[in-house]
């Protein structure tokens, strides 16, 4: 399955993208379309059970970027992709006194950085003149570029920090070949399937998205449907503005 959806986002963002180029002024009376500048909060988290729960104390802020294409097919219905700077991960901090947080601690930081490409049918419903309520999902593929794992601790006093770039194999996203694989390393692809919600007003667009991811993030892990261990599970919220 996890293939296949992966395939599913090449072949839907190489298409939405061909459209883009031969319809990139198509716009209906009441669905204007165009192009957003897009930025917003992420907070991001990675799960830690066989069932794709995750720990809430480890959810890591960050944020995301870039630029978003509403592309209408019809009057109340839209289709949007585009590129995004995405940023994922979790963080774990470790006390030993939890009355006393101010010594004796472990805090580690774990934050890749994405170029995400998302493909989502979106449904535009008129609330007022200038006002839509708008929801939609569809799936995501994203290529992990750079990002840090960051360590701090204190022992009796004794402050220390270190950071380290995250690195990535080279894996193949059609197929899900490994090459390079190392447990230090991150697979280079993941997808997974968006699900949002928010408002167009003028030429902004406010939305609330939630993104579930489907590939483990691990490349010596092998994916499994039934098992939800170490996948993203990110809540964004973001503001777009028209161009």
């Amino acid at each position: 399955m996890i293939k296949k959806v992966m395939k599913l986002g090449v072949l839907t963002s190489l298409a939405a993208f061909s459209f883009i180029g031969s319809k990139a002024q198509t716009t209906t009376p009441t669905n204007n379309g165009g192009v957003y500048i897009r930025g917003g909060y992420n907070l991001s988290n990675i799960s830690t059970s066989n069932d794709g729960s995750v720990n809430d104390s480890r959810a890591l802020s960050t944020f995301h970027a870039g630029v978003i294409a509403d592309l209408p097919v019809a009057p109340i219905l839209s289709v949007q992709t585009g590129l995004l700077l995405n940023g994922q991960g979790s963080k774990a901090n470790w006390y030993l006194d939890d009355d006393n947080k101010s010594d004796n601690y472990v805090k580690t930081k774990f934050n890749p950085l994405y170029l995400q490409l998302p493909v989502n049918a979106v449904v535009k419903l008129p609330v007022s003149e200038s006002t839509k309520f708008i929801v939609g999902a569809g799936p995501y593929i994203q290529m992990g570029i750079g990002g840090k794992s960051k360590i701090e601790s204190s022992f009796a006093g004794v402050k220390s920090s270190s950071s380290e770039n995250i690195k990535f194999n080279n894996d193949d996203p059609t197929t899900g070949d490994q090459e390079g694989a190392r447990y230090d390393r991150l697979k280079r692809f993941d997808a997974g399937i968006n699900a949002l919600a928010g408002f167009e007003i003028d030429r902004f667009m406010i939305t609330a998205n939630y993104g579930l991811g489907l590939t483990k993030i691990n490349s010596t892990q092998t994916d499994n449907d039934n098992n939800d261990k170490n996948k993203f599970r990110t809540f964004s919220v973001g503001v777009g503005f028209r161009l």
